[in-house]
């Protein structure tokens, strides 16, 4: 039996206009988010900054509607940022989205937990929120200057949307879940 020659062909790249929008914001991220430091802190920062972000809509005070007096608690600004959130994400990655919903769910369960805490004379639920926020911008601001690339911050504020969902991404990735 002779020699069997196998051709293994190398999977082409997709090209750019094959691209979806999220996965060329993805790559602009993916191309500016090199360094290990960095990326460490964005797993970490970013999801607090959004547990922050939420923490702050659901601590400014909601107005009392009749109808939703049943849902006092749970019915609030959070829930118009969770709603739009997961609309935008839904509309770049439904699975991702997906993810970013229970994610923020348990951000919800979290949050309840710190107004149980107030309730018991903890700190304010805004004050620790504000707190959250604080530190995960000053991690980001650490991982940026790891990466020494401060630039690719101020170019897009889009960048500021889709991050969440870009951190949600890489880590599915890892998990080799199809996005």
């Amino acid at each position: 039996m002779g020699k069997q020659h196998h051709n293994q062909s190398i999977p082409a790249k997709p090209k750019q206009e094959d691209l979806r929008p999220v996965e060329l914001v993805f790559a602009r991220l993916d191309a500016s988010h090199q360094n290990p430091t960095n990326l460490l802190l964005h797993y970490i920062c970013v999801p607090l900054m959004v547990l922050g972000i939420l923490g702050m809509a659901w601590a400014f005070p909601f107005p009392e509607i009749g109808f939703l007096k049943a849902y006092k608690g749970y019915f609030n600004w959070a829930s118009f940022v969770i709603a739009i959130a997961v609309y935008y994400y839904l509309k770049q990655s439904p699975m991702l989205s997906y993810l970013m919903l229970f994610l923020m769910f348990g951000f919800s369960y979290i949050i309840m937990q710190f107004e149980v805490w107030e309730k018991a004379g903890g700190p304010a639920l805004g004050l620790i929120s504000v707190g959250i926020l604080m530190l995960s911008l000053l991690g980001q601001y650490i991982g940026g200057r790891a990466e020494g690339k401060e630039q690719s911050f101020n170019d897009d504020s889009k960048l500021f949307y889709v991050t969440p969902l870009w951190v949600m991404y890489r880590l599915a990735k890892k998990i080799k879940l199809k996005y």
